[in-house]
């Protein structure tokens, strides 16, 4: 590690395997508690398997914040051998756990909490912005305060094919889901950089397929100064021709050099449904 400084973030990053080994980040799993059973986001359950058992029996996980003790413990192991940390969390607005965490690291020598005030592969930007600092040999304590300002620059949203789940989640109503549906209406959720939390913005009308393809249109041609190295597409369990149609849509308004591709795991997937796409990316100040 460069300047002995580990990388780290919660599992709601959704950066995948490729990108976590490529960039050394390790994740600490919420916690997902269905059908009378605690599970670890990403290790020992997935989003199909949610998807299965709500299909089967009409119940939802519950996901649970990562608490002080947990935090305290897993950095612990290497402030001991003498590592900073730098550890990227969910928004304040969504969890508990970026308090809990900055509670922890209160405790500790040497460890940075980065609140992404963001969720899904809006706060895996930021990871990726730490690991390059970290790469070009700069401190934790300044890799911290850049991130930190980036935040207010990662530009994330997405797409909801079906309000079903956020309806028996408790978080819209009947009548929305009525209407919705009714309608053949696709919701564009936007997430405000202030706290990650979420806010609904253009709603799309028709066939997914056509709200994917407007959505990108939307997104890219309004948002000014584009930083072009990367950008997401990031899915709860889509099909492959809607993944191509969206990174063709991407690349006949902008040459993003990377086009990264990752699914959501079971914290962000239990709360939208199979079907939801989101383009993540981050703009210059």
């Amino acid at each position: 590690m460069s300047n002995r400084i580990i990388l780290s973030a919660d599992s709601t990053c959704d950066l995948g395997e490729e990108l976590c080994n490529r960039h050394s980040v390790h994740y600490y799993p919420y916690h997902i508690i269905l059908d009378g059973k605690s599970y670890s986001d990403g290790v020992d359950i997935t989003p199909d398997k949610i998807y299965k058992i709500y299909h089967e029996k009409q119940i939802l996980p519950k996901t649970a914040a990562i608490n002080i003790a947990e935090y305290f413990d897993y950095f612990s192991q290497w402030t001991k051998q003498g590592y900073e940390v730098i550890h990227i969390t969910l928004g304040h607005g969504l969890s508990t756990s970026y308090n809990n965490c900055r509670l922890a690291a209160e405790k500790l020598k040497g460890v940075y909490v980065i609140d992404s005030r963001n969720l899904s592969t809006g706060s895996g930007m930021l990871v990726i912005e730490a690991a390059r600092r970290i790469e070009a040999g700069m401190s934790a304590e300044q890799i911290a305060k850049e991130v930190s300002l980036l935040a207010d620059n990662v530009n994330t949203s997405f797409v909801i094919d079906t309000l079903e789940f956020l309806y028996k989640g408790g978080r819209c109503s009947s009548l929305q889901m009525l209407g919705a549906n009714i309608l053949k209406l696709k919701p564009c959720i936007e997430i405000n950089n202030e706290n990650g939390t979420m806010g609904v913005g253009k709603k799309y009308r028709g066939t997914l397929d056509k709200a994917l393809e407007q959505y990108v249109h939307d997104r890219l041609e309004r948002a000014d100064n584009i930083y072009e190295d990367r950008i997401f597409i990031t899915h709860s369990g889509i099909s492959e021709q809607r993944i191509d149609l969206v990174k063709n849509e991407i690349s006949k308004i902008n040459r993003f050099r990377e086009i990264h591709v990752t699914r959501a795991g079971c914290t962000i997937s239990s709360h939208c449904g199979p079907n939801t796409l989101g383009v993540i990316f981050i703009t210059h100040s």
